[in-house]
């Protein structure tokens, strides 16, 4: 109350308050309109020296200076750089919450509410040893089903239209497009001496990222800024780095949620740290976010190398390997042409020679989605990690399948040879059985059993 008639007196003798010129709108497209913010925080801070001088300002921060949160209170705030001396620290809590009781107001007219509001938060930041954390960032690419509200993934992360997600800044909201951002959501719980790390949140976002490479053929990225708060307090901006613009929106309809949910909680899990598989996907992503179509394609077949072309006397058979696993039988020599081509293609870049025809483009995506493919199978355990092994355990199942009628046209065969084939089909039936759910439909079609996300009109085609 001091406080208030302190400074309602200098504004009553000529003592300015500070305005900004504020944009209310972020649509882009559209005409923003502005309005004239008072910097009340300003104008408080510019009289600290004649509040410290009431005879209630005193016993204030006495108070405050007793109490060990405080550095909680100040970095709910945004104020990184906390005072060590006590003393510091309880005359920034209590500029704070000046600000807060009159923020974004032209008077000092004492108001009991706002009072009662500001008082209230600090005594709960104070008393209360837990926080909330909340850290969003833009998901650019995806468009999920106007009528869900949220699509609620795990352990308190989300995707949610970002205008669903109360004072969410803008800039986070509001994008190249007239629809608003999907926002990745992270919201956690922990003590407010040691508030959870932003760093942890902004991993759990590139995680969701991978995920969402991994589920479906798509242009995504994360927004190059990210943004974050402790319970109400105000949004911090936090710099994630600049990515290419996505080329093209992929919707996820209502049915497919819970797939999408399924899936992105296990992928993390099952993310490795190291080996073929670890350098292949982190190839993989490099290829995702390529501009350049050709330059994907470098990055689509080093990672086909990793996991099917080792070194030494079995190399060389990458093109076979791929269309071994990822082909049925039928289709097998077609998939086999077209990645001898794409890496004949390779070559024709390096040199300077960029083929412009559709095909070509139309093979890097097909390089791009054989490699998903073996990818996502073999971290959902659908394939042994050693694709090298599951390969050539069917190329010898099939040798053996074509040999086994002139075995039978030739009945004075060894009988070490028949032993031997006999073996082989074995290992097939047992390859096969193992294998069935990856390559029994042909290449082009192995995920006809979940259907292809389509993408929203008009922005459904590659930009």
């Amino acid at each position: 109350m001091d406080a208030a008639c302190q400074l309602a007196l200098d504004a009553s003798q000529g003592e300015e308050i500070p305005f900004e010129l504020m944009e209310t709108e972020g649509r882009r497209g559209r005409p923003p309109l502005y309005c004239y913010q008072p910097l009340t925080g300003q104008f408080i801070d510019q009289r600290l020296g004649a509040l410290s001088g009431l005879t209630t300002y005193a016993p204030a921060v006495r108070a405050l200076a007793g109490h060990d949160r405080l550095a909680a209170y100040l970095n709910l705030h945004g104020v990184s750089a906390v005072p060590e001396d006590a003393r510091r620290r309880a005359d920034d809590a209590l500029r704070l919450l000046l600000g807060r009781v009159f923020a974004d107001r032209d008077d000092f007219e004492f108001d009991a509410d706002r009072f009662a509001s500001a008082y209230e938060e600090l005594e709960r930041t104070l008393l209360e040893g837990r926080c909330t954390l909340m850290v969003i960032a833009p998901v650019l690419g995806i468009a999920i089903d106007p009528t869900t509200p949220e699509i609620r993934l795990h352990d308190g992360l989300s995707l949610t239209p970002g205008d669903r997600v109360p004072d969410a800044p803008a800039e986070a909201i509001w994008g190249e497009v007239e629809e608003p951002n999907v926002l990745a959501v992270l919201t956690s719980s922990a003590e407010r001496t040691t508030p959870a790390s932003v760093a942890a949140a902004t991993q759990r976002f590139r995680e969701l990222l991978t995920a969402l490479r991994l589920f479906e053929r798509g242009s995504y990225a994360l927004g190059p800024m990210a943004w974050t708060r402790i319970d109400s307090g105000p949004w911090q901006p936090v710099a994630l780095g600049a990515t290419a613009p996505p080329s093209s929106l992929t919707l996820v309809p209502a049915r497919q949620e819970d797939e999408l949910r399924g899936f992105c909680s296990l992928i993390p899990r099952r993310l490795p740290d190291e080996g073929e598989v670890a350098w292949a996907l982190a190839r993989f992503e490099m290829g995702c976010e390529r501009v350049d179509p050709f330059q994907a394609l470098t990055d689509y077949l080093l990672a086909l190398r990793a996991l099917l072309e080792p070194e030494g006397p079995t190399s060389g058979r990458l093109a076979q390997r791929l269309a071994m696993i990822c082909a049925a039988p039928e289709h097998r020599a077609g998939l086999a042409e077209r990645a001898a081509r794409a890496v004949s293609m390779e070559r024709a870049v390096i040199a300077g020679l960029a083929p412009g025809r559709a095909e070509a483009y139309a093979l890097v995506d097909e390089m791009g989605d054989q490699l998903r493919a073996l990818l996502r199978d073999t971290l959902c355990g659908h394939l042994d990690s050693d694709l090298v092994r599951v390969a050539d355990g069917l190329l010898v199942a099939e040798a053996g399948a074509e040999a086994a009628p002139a075995a039978q046209a030739r009945p004075a065969l060894d009988s070490d040879c028949d032993a031997a084939a006999s073996g082989a089909s074995a290992s097939a039936a047992d390859a096969t059985s193992e294998l069935e759910p990856v390559f029994a439909t042909p290449a082009a079609d192995a995920h006809a059993d979940r259907e292809p996300t389509p993408d929203p009109d008009p922005v459904g085609a590659p930009a």
